[in-house]
């Protein structure tokens, strides 16, 4: 017999985003039953090491999973499973997205009445429910890159003329006929594809669906923005756009793009002002991130600066024995080197670190004082006095909290010293899953009070026989929702999958009233993750049922790129010596500069998933164990998580020295 047609194949790309990758799936699977039709979905995953492909081996027996050994970029991976499709139509879909349950449905539909339709994108929301303008985009002519490069598409997005990046200008409710279509969720005709090609692999990732979108314009087939359905991307663009990074990557597609498609002469001349933009955005990225952090130290110097400032006036007209001015000096030199020492000291005590803690900064600014005192007794030219000293101590101390406290009541209208208070967390899904959002919370430790559920079902559910007692708070339904988190001043809403389907948790995103602002997050059905994201800017997160990881806590951050900063400066003052046992010489020297300079730590995480602002490892805890075989990947990475849950500096040290002949190793 025949085999029956596979009316859509659904390619999915991964890179260690194990909990989005199965909150995605899980809507797949939901939207492949409501389609009707044969489908059949895609799991490329470019050789993560977070557990995604035994995640997808053991809860989805359904995917076809492609499990690379290294990373070959975005385009490739997708060619990969569209080279063997089988489907009438292929969706690209990003991991980090869930569909409604009639997405696939209505889409294939819309396909079906359109024949002349190559390809099409749906209506995106963020995290938040918030319609992302990436939905539906233009073409990025010479014109339409400089407007958006130069930032006069966001200043005029509903602009004709500048806002066609985005097509601002077009409402997001209704369908339109669109040039460009976005990759997180690209619907397309595989008679189209047969036509144009895939995707171009010269674009490693960004670019290539702005690519594939030209050409089935060129090829004659029509594109479209589809609103009848949503979806939720957790990431927009998936890469901070202050990322420097992201700068680099997003404008030199730009650059292949127009080489590629605009004729010699106007490519040259758009390559050269996209090169320029690109190291202007660069530029603009990196100051802004570096305002960003240093403002807070750089207000607390200043508040300092100002107080001592008046402490020295007071002094010299109230209790100076000799009523003369102190020099010029006083204020220019020392008082400057006194606050960076009692920055630096605040900083080290962990008075940075969230949650704010008082005692830490006492703490740094009590041993602060102690340094300026005692070596100022051994400086005869910069000894002024020691009551000044502790004056400006105590100043520094008051200065540091008042700041604190008043930047707290202007961002959240309370005074309070810490601005990682306690949310309000309402669960919207049933008792059982109310029960199971609780353990989860307590055991990822998040500062979270449960004020209750909400019953998605009006009669509410039963307990099974034998099962746990049902919680005791149910605040109401979900009809009631907004004045639910009006009245218990909610901060934070877990919608369950298990117990409310996707079309219904995006519909209370969208519906539910902005203020007071509320956030989202969802916990799948049976997984332990519980997920969501405050903006199309910020990468996703979520509260895991995993292990705590000592490694990343900011104290012991902190510790281990000062073991790092001495161990450095350590090897290369008696580099003249330890290099003849290196097994690489020049190695070992580089590899003293790049971790003196930040870009790598001796000991880390090189096989197990690490946060994005992980340093890259020049050593792994696994390269000291022993062994007659090789050890599973499995085994690495069991061994990573405990080192960096029981992280300690020692722990470095002992590595350091059972591998000290590896120490010029280049990075894997």
């Amino acid at each position: 017999m025949p085999t029956e047609e596979v009316a859509l194949s659904v390619v999915i790309v991964n890179y260690n985003v194990c909990y989005f990758l199965e909150q995605a799936l899980l809507s797949v699977r939901r939207a492949g039953e409501k389609l009707g039709r044969p489908l059949e979905v895609f799991v490329v995953d470019n050789n993560s090491v977070d557990g995604s492909v035994s995640m997808v081996r053991a809860r989805f027996p359904e995917v076809i999973l492609i499990a690379n050994h290294d990373n070959p970029g975005f385009s490739k991976a997708n060619n990969q499973a569209l080279r063997v499709a089988r489907g009438r139509y292929v969706l690209l879909l990003n991991p980090d997205t869930v569909v409604e349950e009639d997405t696939f449905r209505l889409c294939c539909e819309f396909m079906d009445e359109h024949p002349r339709c190559g390809g099409l994108g749906v209506k995106m929301l963020d995290g938040q429910g918030r319609f992302l303008p990436e939905s539906k985009r233009g073409l990025p002519t010479p014109a339409v890159a400089f407007y958006k490069i130069f930032g006069l598409a966001q200043l005029f997005p509903k602009s004709r003329r500048f806002g066609r990046y985005h097509l601002g200008f077009l409402s997001p409710d209704e369908t339109h006929e669109i040039e460009v279509l976005s990759g997180a969720f690209m619907l397309m005709r595989q008679a189209a594809l047969d036509e144009v090609g895939l995707l171009d692999e010269d674009y490693f990732m960004y670019g290539e669906d702005i690519d594939l979108s030209y050409r089935l314009m060129q090829g004659g087939w029509q594109n479209y923005y589809y609103p009848g359905t949503r979806i939720i991307h957790y990431k927009g663009e998936s890469t901070k756009r202050t990322s420097v990074n992201y700068v680099f990557v997003f404008y030199r597609a730009m650059v292949i793009f127009a080489r590629k498609h605009f004729a010699p002469q106007r490519a040259g001349t758009f390559s050269l002002l996209i090169n320029m933009a690109i190291w202007l955005r660069a530029g603009a990225a990196v100051v802004q991130r570096l305002l960003v952090r240093a403002a807070p130290v750089l207000l607390d110097a200043g508040l300092v600066y100002a107080g001592m400032y008046l402490l020295k006036n007071y002094w010299e007209l109230n209790h100076k024995y000799v009523r003369e001015p102190y020099p010029a000096q006083y204020m220019l030199v020392a008082v400057p080197v006194y606050i960076a020492v009692w920055l630096l000291a605040a900083f080290f005590s962990g008075a940075y670190d969230r949650p704010f803690r008082a005692g830490r900064l006492v703490r740094g600014i009590a041993v602060g004082t102690l340094l300026i005192s005692a070596f100022s007794n051994f400086l005869d030219a910069w000894r002024f006095s020691k009551a000044l000293i502790v004056l400006g101590g105590a100043w520094a101390v008051t200065a540091l909290l008042l700041r604190r406290l008043a930047g707290n009541f202007l961002r959240y209208r309370r005074f309070s010293l810490t601005d990682h208070y306690q949310k309000n967390v309402g669960i919207v899904g049933s008792g059982e899953e109310s029960h199971r959002v609780r353990q989860l919370l307590e055991q990822a430790a998040v500062p979270a009070r449960v004020i209750g559920y909400v019953e998605p079902n009006a009669a509410g559910p039963r307990p099974a026989s034998g099962a746990l007692p049902l919680p005791d708070d149910l605040l109401g339904e979900v009809r009631q929702l907004a004045d639910i988190i009006r009245i218990y001043g909610l901060n934070e809403l877990v919608f369950c999958g298990r117990d409310l389907p996707a079309s219904q948790i995006i519909g209370l995103m969208v519906s539910l009233p902005q203020q007071p602002p509320v956030a989202f997050k969802i916990l799948p059905q049976d997984s332990e993750y519980i997920i969501g994201s405050s903006g199309k800017d910020s990468p996703g997160d979520y509260y895991a049922l995993d292990i705590t990881l000592n490694l990343f806590r900011p104290a012991q951050v902190r510790n281990k790129r000062l073991l790092d900063l001495l161990v450095s400066l350590l090897l290369l003052v008696l580099s003249p010596v330890l290099v003849w046992g290196q097994a690489s010489k020049g190695g070992f020297l580089r590899n003293c500069l790049r971790v003196l300079g930040g870009s790598r730590t001796w000991v880390g995480l090189r096989h197990a998933a690490a946060p994005q602002h992980a340093i890259r490892p020049i050593l792994s805890p696994t390269d000291a164990v022993h062994s007659a075989a090789p050890l599973p990947d499995t085994t690495r990475r069991r061994l990573e998580l405990l080192y960096a849950k029981d992280y300690e500096p020692t722990t470095d040290l002992r590595v350091l020295g059972q591998c000290f002949r590896q120490l010029g190793r280049e990075q894997e």
